[in-house]
């Protein structure tokens, strides 16, 4: 009796260490070298797809931001770095923006290299990144090692050495194209209440040569949470549009009946 009591306590412990209530989320970041005032955007694509709106903004203090709102559903977001004087703007830093605590440990100097965490589908984007990466390293090996030759090849409009390389390039991008499509359909298939596997299954209707079927299956699959945000919702509607014939199409005759035997 003793025991559950004391496992009731934590439970009340934890529930009231968190800092975010229902549908809220709070953005923890560092951005360690990064000089106080300086602004962080909150950004999200625009209602129109095309280019990016800033949500919210936050200034750096002694190498820390807190960024704290409302959400109703997962959604891609990113964090941009205000420029420092006379230097290019730094990159973007991509993540789920989602109910829950997220950390953002800022890199400046290498963008690319900032980590994200704190909650299930920003610590699964970084899994599937990782492992994306690792089946396109043989591409990204082939570029490092090949790029000053293709460089010099295009200088001397040296054909030969430039089909070559091509030709190379070509099968190891069909490899790895395939591989990634794989993962992407093995993923999809295994984490039905990940984000992630929504925008897969989203994109795969966007291949004319895809199985309609199987890829119902996987959306039939995905947790009713994911059914309901906008991915889940244009995913369903695509697959109405695909088995709903179009309107004004005429089917074709039916075939005429045999002749009979005289």
């Amino acid at each position: 009796m003793k025991k559950i009591i004391l496992l009731l306590s934590a439970t009340v412990v934890l529930i009231s260490c968190s800092k975010v209530g229902k549908g809220e989320y709070l953005i923890t970041g560092t951005a360690v070298g990064v000089e106080n005032g300086k602004t962080i955007i909150l950004e999200t694509q625009g209602a129109t797809g095309m280019g990016l709106v800033a949500v919210d903004t936050v200034k750096v203090e002694n190498g820390k931001f807190e960024i704290k709102g409302k959400v109703s559903e997962p959604a891609f977001h990113s964090l941009q770095l205000e420029s420092v004087a006379g230097k290019e703007p730094y990159g973007k830093v991509p993540f789920i923006l989602e109910e829950g605590e997220i950390k953002i440990a800022i890199n400046k100097d290498t963008i690319n290299k900032s980590k994200v965490s704190g909650t299930y589908n920003n610590d699964e984007y970084v899994k599937f990144n990782e492992e994306l990466v690792k089946i396109q390293k043989s591409l990204m090996d082939f570029q490092t090692k090949n790029t000053p030759l293709m460089n010099t090849a295009q200088q001397n409009k040296d054909t030969a050495v430039i089909n070559r390389l091509m030709k190379e390039y070509s099968k190891i991008q069909e490899v790895v194209g395939a591989d990634s499509k794989k993962k992407y359909g093995t993923y999809a298939e295994t984490h039905p209440k990940s984000f992630i596997s929504a925008l897969i299954i989203q994109g795969m209707l966007n291949d004319p040569s895809v199985d309609v079927k199987k890829t119902e299956g996987l959306y039939n699959s995905l947790d009713e949470s994911l059914k309901n945000t906008k991915p889940g919702k244009a995913i369903k509607a695509k697959l109405t549009e695909i088995k709903t014939p179009s309107v004004g199409v005429t089917p074709p005759p039916p075939a005429p009946a045999p002749a009979e035997a005289k």
